[in-house]
């Protein structure tokens, strides 16, 4: 629960949130963004993407059910600190562990409620993603504006360093993991047992736990890269595929990636999403950008423009792919976002290549997008060598 410590919220441009404190004592700095996802908060939390972000929940009520190990993406939470406009005082579910405010507790994450979390969210809408300040010590409002305006900002930050595992290993499941495709477990195959299954090198950009299940389940043997991982040092598992994951910061920063993937898709079939789709961008010498405010919820409509096919999918970010440079570097666009017509896909015309700027795996949101992990195994198998 709440307690009565004052807590504030400062944005760049000198605007002021005063609130209620929950969580750890503490001030941070970071890029205040908004998701709108009804559910899913622990996602949320432990989701590298939002590393180096404060996030605020458009959701009116959090913390409702508590937290369960199980819903972790990453062993702890990844966001520099959380927003919201009601902290329930009760976590009523039978899955439940712990509470919110002892969660974020435990990992120093300061947390911020009784805002108008609508004013904040129209306000970063109309003005874009601002640099903040978040906390819950005794500071005056003039210092956390200074604070929030004193920061370096998202803009060229490599936060992938700070997500990526530190050493290869081969993805297995939790043995405790309730998930729902498999309750006792171990990850259970969707193709029948003649399907054979395929070795892919995943590379770790900060990459969301869901995805690696969905992968295994999908007929893959998931061998995990840190991001750093040379291309000889993937190559030497002999890998039938290539997985790029998702992560935080601006992907024009991480150029060592870039230098990676550039060699690593002139030999194996790809599959990229989010930051490994704008990695993906910019091995094959197109470009970023910085979107107004991102996006980021279980709400965003996409349109597939070769299938014409619209699903509705779950977003986490906050750059987009330009369309200049990619004819020439060899890219079609496959899919688009309805609400702004942004790029959320794309494939290489010679080469077993696509990516998509969105998460297929949901947790949370829809799983209309599912399909794609189907369509990377199909494009694994119809790339491998013919049997003697």
């Amino acid at each position: 629960m709440s307690d009565s410590r004052s807590g504030v919220l400062a944005l760049e441009d000198g605007t002021v949130f005063r609130g209620i404190a929950f969580g750890s004592a503490k001030t941070v700095v970071g890029e205040a963004v908004f998701n709108t996802s009804m559910t899913g908060y622990q996602e949320i939390l432990t989701d590298p993407s939002y590393f180096g972000q404060i996030i605020t929940m458009t959701a009116p009520m959090i913390g409702n059910y508590g937290i369960t190990s199980e819903d972790n993406e990453a062993s702890r939470p990844m966001v520099q600190g959380f927003v919201v406009r009601e902290l329930s005082p009760i976590a009523s579910n039978w899955r439940s562990q712990q509470d919110l405010p002892s969660y974020l507790e435990e990992y120093d994450i300061p947390g911020l409620e009784r805002i108008d979390t609508r004013a904040l969210t129209k306000k970063l809408r109309v003005h874009g993603s601002m640099k903040a300040c978040l906390s819950t010590e005794a500071i005056s409002d003039e210092e956390a504006v200074k604070r929030a305006q004193n920061w370096e900002g998202i803009v060229g930050a490599d936060y992938v360093k700070d997500v990526t595992c530190a050493t290869p290993y081969v993805y297995k499941a939790n043995d405790s993991e309730n998930w729902p495709y498999n309750p006792a477990g171990s990850v259970i195959r969707v193709f029948a047992d003649d399907k054979p299954t395929f070795r892919i090198a995943a590379l770790d950009f900060g990459a969301k736990q869901s995805i690696f299940r969905e992968l295994a389940f999908h007929g893959f043997e998931v061998h995990v890269f840190p991001a750093t991982a040379s291309v000889e040092e993937i190559k030497a598992i002999q890998p039938q595929g290539i997985f790029l994951s998702n992560g935080p910061g601006d992907p024009e920063a991480v150029t060592y990636a870039h230098k990676t993937v550039r060699k690593l898709i002139e030999e194996f079939p790809t599959f990229g999403i989010c930051l490994g789709h704008q990695i993906i961008t910019h091995a094959i010498g197109a470009k970023t950008y910085k979107l107004k405010f991102g996006h980021r919820g279980g709400n965003q409509p996409i349109k597939n423009l070769e299938t014409d096919w619209v699903a509705i999918t779950a977003h986490n970010h906050g750059f987009a792919t330009s369309k200049e440079g990619l004819e020439e570097a060899g890219a079609v666009i496959t899919e688009i976002n309805l609400n702004d017509k942004t790029i959320a896909g794309i494939r290489l015309k010679d080469k077993p290549v696509f990516s998509v700027q969105y998460h297929p795996e949901a947790g949370p949101g829809p799983s209309d997008a599912n399909p794609n992990f189907e369509k990377f195994y199909d494009l694994v198998a119809a790339n491998q060598p013919a049997s003697v």
